[in-house]
């Protein structure tokens, strides 16, 4: 079956912009596999940018082996990140604007350097990396009910919904990435912990293996842009109005509110 990756694009940004739901693209197109689901998020990326937004970084999901059990996927997904989908810690959400999403807790990293595979180390990405930032992403999928095969999250930009980043810069050596635990609570009660280590045993290798992986489609990641490891714990639906604390210990805590 021939179709043209234009097509999943537009339906894709329509559904976003709309906060409504559409059927999995693998299964409207079949021949979509994860190279041409790619492509797909390629097309939005440079849409996106020449309809005023700005590319800001990059993200990996699904890392973690929570999340691949809790949304029935063996592999990590990965997308682009762009300025419009920050929101600034503190202020309140509207669940209005997503259609399932889940909370999640992970580190950010901001760069001082480029980076581009293949062949990065761990010790790359230390050099390349300026500081770390505790980090919200509320993740969302335009597929119905988050029936999803790698193609349709990766089609979808890695299943991206908004990034919180909190105030607590710190720089690498402040910080014990491969055993840091982390809490997500809602209103005042705990729901989800975890731990760095749960992504790819430490959260810089996770960043290696993200940046090995988009050198294929010769991606260089570029000084101040962010990159996002993925969750250090299993994502939480985000079902109602309420208030949202995210901590990771010794380290800092973002706050945000949903409407």
């Amino acid at each position: 079956m021939t179709f043209d990756l234009s097509d999943v694009a537009a339906a894709l940004r329509t559904a976003r912009a709309e906060a409504k739901p559409i059927d999995a693209p693998s299964k409207t197109w079949p021949s979509l596999d994860a190279n041409s689901a790619f492509k797909v998020q390629e097309l939005n990326s440079e849409y996106a940018v020449k309809n005023g937004d700005r590319l800001v970084g990059y993200k990996l999901g699904n890392i973690a082996k929570v999340m691949q059990a809790a949304f029935g996927l063996d592999h990590p997904d990965y997308g682009f990140l762009h300025a419009s989908s920050f929101v600034f810690e503190g202020t309140s959400i509207s669940r209005d604007k997503f259609i399932k999403p889940f909370v999640e807790l992970e580190p950010a990293f901001v760069l001082r350097s480029s980076l581009k595979g293949p062949n990065v180390t761990v010790a790359d990405i230390i050099n390349a990396i300026d500081y770390a930032i505790p980090a919200i992403e509320i993740i969302d999928s335009r597929v119905k009910n988050w029936a999803i095969d790698l193609p349709d999250t990766l089609s979808d930009n890695g299943s991206t919904g908004a990034v919180i980043l909190g105030g607590t810069p710190r720089k690498l050596t402040d910080l014990t990435l491969n055993n840091t635990r982390g809490t997500l609570k809602f209103n005042g009660e705990e729901v989800m912990s975890g731990n760095t280590k749960n992504v790819l045993g430490n959260p810089l290798a996770a960043v290696a293996w993200l940046v090995n992986r988009l050198s294929e489609y010769y991606i260089e990641f570029k000084a101040g842009q962010v990159i996002m490891p993925g969750s250090c714990l299993e994502a939480v639906p985000m079902t109602q109005a309420g208030h949202w604390s995210c901590a990771f210990e010794g380290w800092g805590t973002i706050d945000f509110d949903v409407l």
